[in-house]
């Protein structure tokens, strides 16, 4: 068996598309998912399958959560070594901004269109920066992600895909709790 780790796109944000955890747990080993558990109110599932393909995984949890729950929820699978690779190749490691968490990682669902990406690594913005390396935007917020005009919502509009946004300390954990 495998070990994922599956992100929830914009559940439990602001009283919006609320899913308990025990729920979404138990939901999880409805659909033959094992060993699951949950980080965080904000929609991270470590779990195991037999399953090796990601995609299906990402389609099984949307179709599960939309028929128990009634609405859509996107969905983003990595495996260990991915949420590895993706947290080894962020470019900031300045440990203060780490401590201050200024620090964000905004998965992509696949890979933007060259022109897109071109264009989109042109633009700037005041008190941040960013970095795109395999579906994965690399951010950092010298005034924390609240005050942030580059988000999740203005990314995925720019890029034309579905992303979804965790901070540092975040990947961390679930990355420790993947391969307790």
């Amino acid at each position: 068996m495998k070990t994922y780790i599956a992100f929830l796109r914009g559940i439990n944000v602001s009283g919006k598309k609320k899913i308990p955890m025990a729920e979404l747990r138990e939901l999880c080993e409805s659909v033959k998912l094992k060993d699951v558990k949950t980080y965080i109110q904000s929609g991270n599932i470590i779990f195991k399958s037999d399953r090796t393909n990601s995609t299906e995984l990402e389609k099984l949890l949307e179709k599960a959560i939309l028929n128990n729950f009634g609405f859509e929820v996107p969905v983003l699978i990595k495996t260990i070594d991915q949420l590895g690779k993706i947290i080894s190749l962020n470019p900031f490691k300045l440990e203060t901004d780490i401590l201050e968490n200024k620090i964000y990682f905004v998965l992509l669902n696949s890979g933007p269109q060259i022109e897109v990406l071109e264009s989109f690594k042109n633009e700037e913005f005041k008190n941040e920066e960013f970095f795109y390396n395999e579906n994965c935007i690399y951010l950092k917020c010298r005034e924390g992600y609240g005050k942030a005009k580059l988000n999740n919502n203005l990314i995925e509009h720019k890029l034309k895909l579905i992303a979804t946004t965790r901070n540092y300390r975040s990947m961390q954990a679930l990355l420790k709790m993947a391969t307790a």
